[in-house]
């Protein structure tokens, strides 16, 4: 029979973590449903649980000076109440996406990342904002930058012994914006077909002088466009819809699966990004509640 443990402090379950292979439960909203897809095939094991979910320290939301630090335990529904700079609007969209308001009750933004699936909401966003992730072990705690946190499908760098503790982001620019699109089969309750996100600042002149666009569920990981960044630094808001190229999305080498063909992906990725300039552009004030 397999152990549970539910420890109240970082440490006891950091010395749980390092002593046995153990499956980390917080909201549990992928670990229930992987299992029992496993279960219906046939696969009866069962790894030793971690329950992370009475750790208090990892649940709060703190801003300070220079960043935001979203504790492990964040939830979806955290995220999008909290009061946040307008640079956090398409992360707080995302968040009204993800499932219904009983997934977003209980799953987290840091399991939405360790799950790793291409088509992860938050994860896009996560780039757009430039932020860390915090892992911890007995050995002590190190940053990874959320682009190299992920490694491939399902894949990251967080060790056997380790726990992410929080996600990490640094202030945005004075004046940024964000804003978030997805595609699916149908408008709520739907896994991504591709998606995008963007944080954008504009001097009073309106020339863009920060720009950082990223594309979720068009690759194995999801990918930043540096170049399509490049090119709409020093140029007017107003014009970020006619500036996009298909070279601007050389980075991305869109996958086919039984939701959309990579062809498919290719085209909508360029379109979602158009439509998200044009709504920066129209309108670059705070659209998530």
């Amino acid at each position: 029979m397999a152990a549970y443990f539910r420890p109240t402090t970082l440490e006891e379950a950091l010395a749980v973590r390092a002593a046995q292979p153990v499956t980390v439960l917080a909201g549990g909203t992928d670990v229930y449903p992987i299992r029992a897809n496993k279960v219906g095939w046939g696969d009866m094991h069962r790894d030793d649980v971690l329950d992370i979910s009475a750790i208090a320290e990892l649940k709060e939301i703190e801003q300070t000076a220079d960043r935001l630090r979203f504790g492990a335990l964040t939830t979806w529904s955290q995220m999008r109440r909290a009061d946040l700079p307008e640079a956090f609007a398409g992360y707080q969209a995302a968040s009204r996406d993800v499932g219904g308001v009983q997934v977003q009750n209980r799953g987290t933004l840091v399991g939405n990342i360790c799950t790793a699936s291409p088509a992860g909401d938050g994860i896009p966003c996560l780039l757009s904002l430039d932020a860390e992730i915090e892992l911890a072990s007995a050995r002590g705690r190190r940053t990874v930058p959320i682009q190299d946190f992920i490694t491939g499908y399902r894949q990251t760098v967080c060790g056997h012994d380790e726990l992410v503790t929080a996600i990490l982001i640094p202030r945005p620019p004075a004046g940024a914006v964000g804003d978030f699109l997805k595609l699916g089969a149908r408008r709520y309750l739907v896994i991504s077909i591709a998606m995008v996100a963007a944080v954008i600042a504009a001097d009073d002149t309106g020339v863009i002088h920060h720009a950082s666009v990223a594309v979720g569920a068009c690759s194995e990981v999801a990918k930043r466009l540096h170049d399509l960044e490049a090119a709409l630094l020093g140029q007017p808001l107003a014009s970020a819809p006619d500036l996009i190229e298909h070279a601007h999305f050389a980075a991305l080498k869109p996958i086919g699966d039984l939701r959309a063909s990579g062809h498919y992906r290719d085209s909508a990725a360029r379109d979602l990004v158009r439509d998200l300039f044009v709504r920066l552009s129209a309108e670059p004030k705070r659209r998530a509640a």
